[in-house]
C-alpha cells in the first residue's frame, strides 16, 4: 500500500491521511468501488466497525508510536520538552474544548492542523493565534515525524 511510504516517511501526515480517508469513505462509501487502496481500508472501517465514528487501529497504532516517541524524547532532549513545555497552554484549551480533556499532546496536536485543514476547505477564518500555535504544532510534528524516520 502507497500509505504505508507514508508512513515511514511522515507518520504525522499519515495518520492525518488515515482520519482524512476515514471521512471520505464515511461520505462516499461508493467510491472505495473503483479505488482498490480505499476498498481495503473501507473493508477495514467495515471490519473494525469504525463506519460511523472512529479510528482505524492502523491510526491507532501510528498515534501510540508517535506518542512513545515523543515520552523518549521530552526525557533525552531538553530543546524538545522546552518547544512542549511552550505549547501546553494551548493544547490545554483544545484540550478542555473535547469531550476528552486528558487526551495526549500528540494528539491533541494532531486534532488541531485537522481541524484547520478542515476549516480551510470550508473557506473559513482561522485567528492569528490560531495560526501561530498551528506553526509551533507543525514543528513539533515535523521532529517527531523526522526522528521516526531516522530510527
Amino acid at each position: 500500500m502507497k500509505i504505508m511510504i507514508l508512513k515511514k516517511n511522515n507518520i504525522a501526515e499519515y495518520i492525518l491521511y488515515l482520519w482524512q480517508i476515514e471521512d471520505y469513505l464515511r461520505a462516499f462509501p461508493q467510491q472505495a468501488e473503483t479505488n482498490p487502496e480505499l476498498r481495503d481500508l473501507s473493508q477495514m472501517m467495515h471490519q473494525e466497525n469504525i463506519m460511523d465514528v472512529g479510528h482505524l487501529q492502523l491510526a491507532k497504532n501510528a498515534l501510540d508510536e508517535m506518542e512513545d516517541l515523543h515520552n523518549d524524547l521530552l526525557n533525552q532532549e531538553a530543546t524538545y520538552r522546552a518547544a512542549v513545555i511552550q505549547l501546553t497552554p494551548s493544547l490545554n484549551i483544545l484540550k478542555s474544548k473535547t469531550d476528552r480533556p486528558t487526551m495526549s499532546d500528540i494528539e491533541a496536536c494532531l486534532i488541531l492542523l485537522y481541524q484547520i485543514m478542515l476549516l480551510k476547505l470550508q473557506k473559513r477564518p482561522i485567528s492569528s493565534e490560531t495560526e501561530q500555535v498551528q506553526h509551533q504544532v507543525t514543528k513539533l510534528l515535523q521532529y517527531l515525524s523526522k526522528t521516526y524516520r531516522e530510527q
